[in-house]
C-alpha cells in the first residue's frame, strides 16, 4: 500500500508540473494563433463622424490582411467615456479594440471625470491619423492675421467671441489653448456642431471661430470665411496657403485632432506587435493614404512607444490649460 501511495503522489507532482508547463505553452500558442475569431473595434461616438468612418477603413482592410473579421460596434456618449470605459473593462486578449480620440484620452480625462485611467488602463497600438483645426474669421472683420487677432483681443479683454463646435472638444480647447499660451482674453460661444458654428460665423453672431478643417474647407474655398491659422506643427498638404498658428506668432503651439486604436492594458506584446504592423502597413499604402487625405485626415503609423508617449504629452499638456483656464466638466 506504501508503494501504491508513493505512486500516487508522484503522478500527481508530475501531472501539476505538466499543468504548470502546459498552461504557458497554451497561451503562447493561442497568441501565435491570433486572430482565431473576430476582433471588435469599439467606436465610442455615433455613425457617421470622422471616428467612425476611419475606424470603419480600418476594419475593412485589416479584415482582409488579418484574414479574420474585423467589425465595428459603435457605443457613444459621455464625450466618448462610455465605450472607452468598455474597453477598458474587456479582456486583453486582442479581440476588443477602441478608436481613441483627442476627446475619450486627452481632453474629457483634463476636465471632467472618467471611469478609467486613459493611460494605465489601456495599451497603445497605433495613431491611426491627425487631423488639423481652423482659425476662421467672419469675413466682414478686419482681421486679416492672427497678429490682427491678438492685437484686438489685448486691446479689447473679453470683447472678442470665438465659436466653437461643442464644449471640451477639439475646436473649443483649441481656443483655449491659444488664450493661455497668447496671454488673451476671448469670449468662447460653444455650438452643438461645427455647421450651427459655420452659419453664425458666416453670418456675423461670432466673430472667430474653431473647426475642423475638412468641414471648413467648402466654407473657405467659396470665400464665405476666411482662414487665419490652422492649429497643427506643419501646414495642411491640400491648404498650403494656410499658416500654422505656432509659425503666425504662437511658438510651441500643437493641437492635431488625432484617431488611435487602443487595447485593454495586459494585451499580450506578439498580438499588438502583429496589429500595429498591420496598421501601420495599410497607413502606407499609396491608394489608403490618399483616401485619408480627401477626408481631411492624416496618416500617421507611429510605433506603440511614440504613440505611448504621445498620449502621456496630451494628457498632461491639456491638463495644464484646463487648471490655468478654470475648465472644468
Amino acid at each position: 500500500m506504501k508503494n501504491i501511495g508513493n505512486r500516487i503522489a508522484k503522478a500527481l507532482v508530475l501531472g501539476a508540473a505538466v499543468l504548470g508547463i502546459s498552461a504557458p505553452l497554451a497561451a503562447a500558442q493561442a497568441q501565435a494563433n491570433w486572430p482565431e475569431r473576430a476582433v471588435k473595434i469599439i467606436v465610442p461616438y455615433p455613425p457617421g463622424g470622422t471616428a467612425d468612418v476611419l475606424g470603419r477603413l480600418m476594419a475593412e482592410r485589416l479584415t482582409e490582411t488579418l484574414k479574420q473579421s474585423v467589425i465595428v460596434e459603435n457605443r457613444p456618449g459621455a464625450g466618448g467615456a462610455i465605450g472607452a470605459a468598455a474597453v477598458a473593462r474587456a479582456a486583453p486578449d486582442g479581440y476588443t479594440l477602441l478608436m481613441a480620440t483627442i476627446a475619450s484620452h486627452s481632453i474629457i480625462p483634463a476636465i471632467g471625470t472618467v471611469p478609467y485611467d486613459p493611460i494605465a488602463d489601456f495599451q497603445p497600438v497605433v495613431n491611426v491619423a491627425d487631423t488639423p483645426n481652423v482659425l476662421l474669421v467672419n469675413v466682414d472683420t478686419p482681421y486679416k492675421s492672427l497678429a490682427d487677432i491678438l492685437a484686438a483681443a489685448r486691446a479689447k479683454p473679453g470683447a472678442i467671441t470665438f465659436g466653437s463646435t461643442s464644449l471640451g472638444g477639439s475646436p473649443h480647447m483649441s481656443g483655449e489653448l491659444l488664450k493661455s499660451m497668447a496671454g488673451v482674453d476671448l469670449l468662447h460661444v460653444p455650438y452643438k456642431g461645427g455647421g450651427p458654428m459655420l452659419t453664425d460665423l458666416i453670418g456675423g453672431q461670432v466673430q472667430l471661430g474653431f473647426d475642423n478643417l475638412p468641414s471648413s474647407m467648402p466654407h473657405i474655398r467659396s470665400g464665405k470665411v476666411r482662414p487665419i491659422a490652422v492649429t497643427t506643427p506643419e501646414r495642411w498638404p491640400d491648404a498650403p496657403e494656410i499658416p500654422t498658428i505656432a509659425e503666425a506668432g504662437v511658438p510651441g503651439y500643437e493641437v492635431a485632432a488625432w484617431f488611435g486604436i487602443l487595447a485593454p492594458a495586459g494585451t499580450p506584446k506578439p498580438v499588438v506587435e502583429l496589429l500595429h504592423r498591420s496598421s501601420a502597413e495599410i497607413l502606407k499604402e499609396p491608394a489608403f493614404e490618399k483616401r485619408l487625405l480627401e477626408l481631411g485626415a492624416k496618416p500617421s503609423g507611429i510605433t506603440p512607444e511614440q504613440f505611448s508617449a504621445m498620449l502621456e504629452r496630451e494628457l498632461g499638456k491639456w491638463r495644464e490649460v484646463a487648471a490655468k483656464n478654470g475648465l472644468k466638466l
